[in-house]
């Protein structure tokens, strides 16, 4: 089972160790990690072998480099399976203090990368991403409203009122690959917020799909930020969990889609 793969990689500290480091800066190499751990080179490798084999780090090649990011969202899903409803507001309301109280410090914006797989074809997954009827499924109750050429704006309306993200689109590509603006209009009203670039990649892989988001340029001293990614491990997870079962993840998140 997943979660098995899951609890079986953070067991080990080596590993834990490594999963701290890319939190604290995303996007490593092998050499840069090396030099935490006290371990050969192959030892490191391995390690991140098993964390990729878990789902909890991803690798891309970038250059002449391959780096190394953390991917949260299996360790979202053990999260969604484990805490009950009733407890999660207060688990996340705890998480936000550590935040806040430890007040890490990040000189430069950051680069992140989530990937998911998912039993479906990459045309209905094109269609979940860009079809406000199943946006709302998972990306907490809103209807996307877009053109989604390039240049086009698209917005994320709140359904309490207001705008969650707005942006435009940079490269649309179905059912490849969808480039956009991000503003986070629900953490600042006006044009305050700097923008941040989101990417969404699917590749097909036999009877599932790969699905990759990045969100790079996201400058963590602006206010509210460091919620961002959370929720992104939300909306990946709430995803999945509707094209393979039909079923909104989380109760609040309704709507249908034929």
């Amino acid at each position: 089972m997943a979660d098995d793969r899951v609890f079986k990689a953070l067991a080990d500290p080596h590993r834990r160790t490594l999963l701290d480091l890319l939190f604290q800066q995303d996007g490593r190499s092998l050499s840069d990690l090396q030099a935490h751990l006290p371990m050969t080179r192959f030892g490191v490798m391995k390690h991140l072998q098993n964390l990729e084999d878990a789902g909890l780090v991803t690798s891309r090649k970038v250059g002449r480099e391959k780096l190394h990011y953390l991917n949260p969202v299996p360790i979202q899903q053990v999260y969604d399976r484990w805490v009950s409803k009733y407890a999660r507001s207060w688990a996340s309301t705890l998480t936000r203090l550590k935040y806040v109280l430890e007040d890490a410090i990040m000189t430069e914006p950051v680069r992140h990368v989530f990937v998911v797989f998912i039993r479906t074809t990459p045309e209905r997954l094109w269609q979940a991403l860009t079809d406000g009827t199943f946006t709302e499924q998972y990306y907490f109750g809103s209807r996307v409203e877009s053109s989604w050429e390039r240049g086009a704006a698209y917005r994320y309306p709140n359904p309490a009122g207001g705008l969650f993200v707005e942006g435009n689109v940079l490269e649309s590509d179905p059912p490849r690959r969808l480039v956009m603006t991000f503003r986070p209009v629900w953490l600042a009203g006006d044009d305050a917020m700097p923008l941040s670039t989101v990417t969404w990649e699917i590749e097909s892989e036999g009877s599932v799909c790969k699905l990759t988001l990045i969100h790079a340029d996201l400058d963590l001293h602006q206010p509210g930020t460091e919620g961002i990614f959370e929720g992104w491990s939300r909306i990946v997870s709430g995803l999945k969990t509707v094209l393979e079962t039909g079923e909104p993840l989380f109760a609040e998140h309704t709507g249908g889609a034929s």
